[in-house]
């Protein structure tokens, strides 16, 4: 009989080790299967947060598509406002009264160019005599010793300078005082 239990106890040693050894296989398939669901799960976490950059990425150069897309055309049609701006500066009182109808043509039609220009956001930069010169929105042109201005001041503006929503189109270009006040 000592040798059945032996057999017996033998049986269940192996069976034992057998179901160690099952237990074993499956706790390390178990911990290679909760790898790879972290290695997905980030995987898919980074391509989630790459599609939501890439749409705000999108939608961002959409809108300054929209906003700044034509700032080639409004700074070609930059010379036309000056050419007609030109014309009414030297149109005289004794031209108004023989040319009359056309120089109201004319200013009707840079009113017009300007309506246009506001419906697309470019607004004009119209610096004053007097202003302080800003280098973010003038270009000075040349300096000049004038008496009674403080240095930075503008003392000429040679031609007015446009924005096209929040951005530069072309800045004012201006005369500057280099003159300390005293």
């Amino acid at each position: 009989m000592s040798d059945k239990k032996d057999e017996i106890l033998e049986e269940q040693a192996q069976a034992t080790e057998t179901v160690e050894d099952i237990l074993e296989q499956d706790f390390a398939e178990i911990e290679a299967l909760r790898a790879e669901r972290d290695e997905l799960k980030d995987r898919f976490m980074r391509a989630l947060a790459d599609a939501e950059n890439s749409r705000k990425r999108a939608d961002r150069e959409r809108r300054e598509a929209e906003q700044y897309g034509g700032s080639k055309l409004a700074r070609d049609m930059l010379p036309v406002f000056d050419a007609l701006h030109r014309a009414l500066e030297v149109a005289t009182d004794e031209l108004r009264a023989q040319a009359g109808p056309m120089i109201e043509g004319v200013e009707l039609t840079q009113r017009e160019l300007l309506n246009v220009f506001s419906r697309h956001g470019i607004t004009a930069v119209m610096p004053k005599v007097g202003d302080k010169f800003d280098p973010q929105i003038h270009e000075a042109m040349f300096e000049a010793p004038v008496p009674n201005t403080v240095a930075g001041d503008i003392i000429q503006v040679m031609e007015q300078g446009f924005l096209l929503h929040d951005r530069l189109l072309r800045p004012a270009k201006v005369g500057v005082s280099s003159m300390p006040k005293g």
